[in-house]
This record gives structure tokens, sequence and C-alpha cells, in this order.
């Protein structure tokens, strides 16, 4: 038989934006005080653990798990206290969400717009799912300029827009009152990010009732549920409907079904290791301010953002001494010079703040 001829190359068959992009790189940490990832770095109490243990053991694996996750969804609404009349959507954190969102708004020419810098995956997805994306440059400081932002929107007529609250990578909190101006402008939907709600002083929940194009989107994942990835998006039944029409049958699985909805019984635990990593926040801080060559942002996550000179040289310096921090030195213009650390325990963040010393000089 003739040799078969290979036509159906990556580069022939697949779009050009799949084609351009750059998949996301998450380094190795092995053996490293690790603080790239914003996890929280306790440990479950023993007692807690031994319960997971124990409902573990009798979790049918062997079955699917309940599509429309009612009991995880009653233990969120629990501890989230959401208004009547506002529905859920869960998601494999909240990276399955956004990309479900942007599917759903795929219409051709449709536009995705949030800031920059902020979350990669927003432009990610939206050369995924297809469609034109739209970043507008925060001010030097980091804070929305609102006057570009209603521009851009009038400008480009988004379907969606994402603004995340506190926003990663700067760990701020936006002004609320020009994000009510933002949902107020906005032809489409718009989405507030909460993945770090648990450190921040401030949330749009409350203001689901008031507007109707908003959607609330948070990941339990920084409280201390990485590994289980869960996700959840909140608000009117209306738009909620048309969106688990394109959730994936059994996105969540039983186990993190059974482990969440154990853990969330529990949720004062999860919100006292919240608050011991403000305070260690507070305290790294501090001891950033006071470092020479470094200008530290404050943050209203678990991670501070922080500018040194020589960027590149201070984060193999710190990887060598067995720290691993996220370089973002290159990432964007905005973050040019700036690396960020996650809030460790209190023995993770000394030695990181040795290391880096010893980096710097």
């Amino acid at each position: 038989m003739p040799p078969t001829r290979i036509t159906a190359m990556p580069e022939r068959l697949l779009r050009k934006e799949v084609l351009a992009l750059h998949a996301y790189h998450v380094p190795p940490g092995n053996g490293m005080v690790k603080l790239d990832a914003m996890e929280n770095p306790y440990p479950l109490p023993p007692q807690l653990r031994q319960e997971i243990a124990r409902a573990v053991a009798d979790a049918a694996i062997n079955r699917y798990p309940d599509a429309s996750a009612l009991c995880l969804k009653e233990k969120i609404r629990a501890v989230t206290g959401l208004a009547q009349g506002t529905e859920l959507l869960l998601g494999n954190g909240s990276d399955e969400i956004i990309q479900l969102l942007a599917l759903a708004f795929a219409k051709p020419g449709a536009t995705l717009l949030s800031v920059e810098p902020s979350f990669v995956m927003y432009k990610m997805i939206a050369a995924f799912a297809g469609m034109q994306y739209v970043g507008v440059p925060l001010t030097e400081d980091f804070a929305l300029d609102l006057p570009a932002m209603l521009s851009a929107m009038e400008r480009h007529q988004p379907a969606l827009v994402f603004i995340a609250y506190p926003n990663n990578p700067s760990g701020n909190l936006f002004d609320a009152e020009d994000v009510e101006q933002i949902i107020l402008a906005a032809p489409g939907l718009v989405v507030v990010d909460e993945a770090y709600y648990a450190f921040a002083s401030a949330s749009f929940i409350p203001m689901l009732a008031r507007y109707p194009n908003l959607l609330v989107m948070r990941t339990f994942s920084k409280l201390g549920m990485a590994g289980l990835r869960l996700g959840f998006l909140a608000g009117s039944p209306l738009w909620l409907a048309q969106l688990e029409k394109l959730r994936l049958p059994y996105n969540i699985g039983v186990l993190t079904q059974l482990v969440a909805a154990k853990l969330l019984q529990h949720h004062d635990i999860l919100l006292q290791q919240a608050e011991q990593i403000k305070q260690d926040r507070t305290w790294l801080y501090e001891r950033l301010v006071g470092t020479v060559d470094v200008r530290a942002y404050p943050s209203e996550a678990n991670f501070i953002l922080f500018h040194v000179a020589h960027a590149g040289k201070v984060f193999e310096g710190l990887k060598q001494r067995g720290v691993l921090i996220k370089n973002l030195h290159g990432a964007h213009p905005a973050l040019t010079g700036c690396l960020r650390v996650t809030v460790g325990t209190p023995e993770e963040n000394e030695l990181f703040i040795r290391a880096l010393q010893e980096s710097i000089h």
C-alpha cells in the first residue's frame, strides 16, 4: 500500500488565534517554599481531615455525581448570604465559568472587554472562543481609568465585561462607584470576579438585585480548596438559565461535591484561616515596604505585588534560595520590574524576606 499522505497538520486546520497562543505555564515547585499560586498555606485541622476521610470512604465513586449539585448549592447559599431569587451555576474553578460565558456570548464580531493588567485568562479565553478582546489600561497606580473604560465601551459595545475585584495581579479593590458606573453604562453583561473575596473588605454580591446585567463570580480555591477546583456564578435566573445550557454534564465530580459540602459546614474554620492570612499580609507588606529598593503595592488579596530593580535576577536569586514566587516582569508593560508573592505562613514569609534581601544585595 502507498504511504498515507499526512495533510491534517495543526497549522492547516487550527484557528490562527489558537496557533498564536501560549499554553498557561505552571512552573514546578517541588521542594520549594511555594509562594507563587495564591494558595492558602494552612492545612485543615486533623479532626476535620478525619471527618473528610470517613465521608470519602463511603463515596459512591462508581456512580455519576448529582448533576445539579443541589446539596452543595444549598451549602454555598448558606455561607454566601445570597438573596432569594438569585441563582447559582457551578464550575470547575472559575476558569470553566469564564470559558462558558465567552462561548455563550461569542457571536460573530462580539467583544470581551476587561482592564489591563488583570487576570490573563480573560484574554486567553476570548481567543479560545473566537471573541474580539479589548484591554483598557489601568492608571499608573493600578486604579480604574473610568473615562477610558466608558469611552472603550461606547466605541466597542462589548457583549461581556470582566472586572476582577480585587484585581489580580495588583491586589487592589477598584473604586466601587466607578464599577457601578461601568455596570450602568455597559451595553451587555458585567461579571465581577471576586476570586479573592475572603481577603477583601467589599463585595458586589449585595448589588445583584440592583443591577440586572450584573453577575458575580467566585472561586473557593483561595479559601483553601484549590485542589477541589470549585467556583460559582451568581445572578439573575434570566441569565443563569441560559448559561446552564452550556455547562457540561457532571462537571462537578462526586469527591468535589462531597468534600466541598463538608468544608462549607465548617466555613468558620476557613474564615479563621483567611483572617490569619490577612494578619500575615500586614506583616509581609510592612517588611516589603521597609526593604531598600522595593516598592510594594497595598493589597486586599492574599498576595502582594512589588517592584524591584533587576526583577529577573532577584527572581532567580529567590529560586536559588528555595523560594518560588511569580515573575511578572515582561507580562505587561505596566508590570515591568514587578514580582508577586503569595502570603504564606509566618515561617514562610520570614524565609521569603530573608531570601529577598539576600537576592537584592
